[in-house]
């Protein structure tokens, strides 16, 4: 499909098994969308799933080439479309969050002078000190972590400066551990980049500065001051600063896109490179979130996006710098009980029916009659725990409830723990605030009331299809706009509106207010169970 006549803006996407693309014209529409998959379109690669899994089972790398010849084939599949690259005004991107490229000395040179004639992944062959990326599957730095936190000063002082405690897959960790176990491999290192700022430098023809937004899930950057923090520097590898880079706002233009794609794509040479930035702020972007609103995303996993101005970081959960306000925040915290939790529930109390599941939420009153549950099949991310428990309204525990009870402490339990653990965070619900509901179970109207009435909002839904994608194409036209001091939502405006779904129930905030302090109790009495 060819692009109308016009402005249009890209936003790409570098996620774990695919490459994205999608164009929007001036007015946001979408007028072009495109993939690579990894595993079936660059088999010479040999992933699966995109990645390649070690045989400890522990690290888990991408070739970086394959990426660089993704963006070669993305690009030839929209040439060959007809797609007219000289109306592109400006481009933006992101990339899988936490995976790092090391660039060998002398790459930037080589960045520099491309020749149009001939692919990216023969060009770039060479150019890597590391040729298989650390991404963000590795859990293989456990011993790096520590270090980090016995030098900083514990978990909750690595929160404090960076926005999270030291976890295995975040890059400073994956830096330390090559630096001490391939030092020579780390000298002869130019420039560390994350996916977002190594696909960025592609474009760009130089080394593109990390963004605020995906520089703080490093575990190396001040998300208070923006800038690389010196004693995260310290405990992870020496001259690390310089290799950096500074980091840059992510509404920031970096520069022109480089002559390579001119010559070889049509691209005008006027075309700006706004900073990429990683997978979850660019998502962000795509839900067009805004101050006060959360976003839950409801799927295998459940994810719950917040939009902060005074973050309290702790040791569950992240805080972000904010991809679209640089005076604001983002936190991301993580469930994995979610979508398969409620199905082995509706499987065990309402013989596998949506519908039964739905009946038994609408017919058990809000508050469930004073009983609570709590459902980890899996070792939970935020709790640390395991275990199903179940309490009655005297907060005695028992071993079980009727099925129409079960279903409603599910539900119930589950948005309690995502309140609970945002306001943890520094998330406080105000007038206006709306609850943006994406994933599969979005579609069930009775589990949006629970949810509706838990946090005391109106639930909206909306189509997150490519989100991180559209997200980076709308940031892409705002870094233009932003550098005359357009806000995001002035400048995404007319972008389609989320569906109010559900308002809350009369009554609702002060059973959930009470419910929410018995919550939090049975959450504490658990983690003491699971410390003992």
């Amino acid at each position: 499909m060819a692009a109308p006549m016009g402005s249009c803006y890209l936003g790409f996407d570098f996620s774990t098994q695919q490459l994205k693309v999608v164009a929007i014209n001036e007015k946001l529409d979408l007028i072009h969308q495109d993939n690579v998959q990894f595993d079936s379109e660059l088999p010479e690669f040999r992933t699966q799933g995109g990645v390649h899994i070690h045989a400890d089972g522990l690290a888990v790398t991408s070739p970086v080439l394959m990426w660089v010849k993704a963006l070669d084939v993305i690009l030839d599949k929209m040439k060959a479309s007809g797609f007219d690259f000289s109306c592109v005004r400006a481009l933006s991107g992101s990339g899988q969050q936490h995976g790092s490229v090391y660039w060998k000395k002398g790459a930037c040179q080589a960045l520099g002078h491309l020749h149009a004639e001939k692919p990216l992944h023969e060009l770039l062959q060479g150019q890597f000190a590391v040729e298989a990326s650390p991404i963000w599957m590795d859990s293989s730095t456990s011993e790096q972590c520590l270090n980090l936190e016995k030098s900083v000063g514990g978990a909750q002082a690595v929160a404090d400066i960076t926005g999270s405690r030291a976890y295995e897959r975040f890059t400073g960790n994956q830096i330390a551990k090559i630096h001490h176990l391939k030092p020579d491999v780390y000298n002869e290192t130019e420039r560390i980049s994350l996916v977002s700022s190594f696909a960025a430098s592609l474009f760009l023809g130089d080394y593109a500065p990390v963004d605020y937004s995906d520089g703080s899930g490093m575990n190396l950057m001040d998300i208070f001051s923006k800038q690389w923090s010196p004693p995260c520097l310290q405990a992870t590898a020496p001259g690390l600063e310089t290799k950096l880079g500074a980091p840059v706002p992510s509404t920031a233009v970096l520069g022109d896109v480089s002559s390579y794609f001119v010559t070889r794509y049509g691209f005008p040479t006027d075309c700006k490179v706004v900073a990429f930035t990683g997978d979850n702020p660019g998502s962000l972007a795509g839900m067009r979130l805004q101050e006060g609103d959360i976003a839950v995303s409801l799927g295998t996993s459940d994810t719950v996006f917040l939009w902060i101005k005074e973050p309290k970081p702790t040791i569950e959960g992240h805080i972000f710098c904010n991809p679209v306000d640089c005076q604001s925040y983002m936190a991301l915290i993580c469930f994995k009980n979610g979508s398969l939790t409620r199905e082995k529930i509706r499987n065990l109390c309402a013989g596998g029916c949506w519908e039964m599941f739905s009946r038994a939420l609408r017919s058990t009153p809000m508050g469930n009659e004073g009983n609570l549950g709590i459902y980890f099949d899996t070792m939970e991310i935020t709790p640390p725990a395991v275990g199903t428990y179940k309490i009655n309204k005297e907060d005695q525990r028992v071993s079980g409830f009727t099925e129409q009870e079960e279903i409603r402490a599910l539900v119930e339990g589950q948005f309690l723990a995502k309140r609970l653990h945002a306001e943890k965070l520094g998330y406080k619900i105000m007038p206006g605030t709306r609850v943006l509901a994406t994933g599969g179970a979005s579609s069930n109207m009775d589990i949006l009331q629970v949810l509706s009435d838990v946090f005391d909002a109106p639930v909206y839904t909306i189509d997150v299809a490519n989100s991180a994608c559209l997200g980076c194409a709308y940031r892409a036209l705002h870094g233009l706009a932003a550098e005359a001091g357009l806000a995001f939502q002035e400048a995404v405006r007319s972008a389609p509106k989320p569906q109010l779904a559900v308002n809350p129930t009369p009554g609702a905030k002060q059973v959930y207010e009470e419910q929410l302090r018995r919550y939090s109790k049975l959450e504490e009495m658990i983690l003491r169970q699971t410390r003992q």
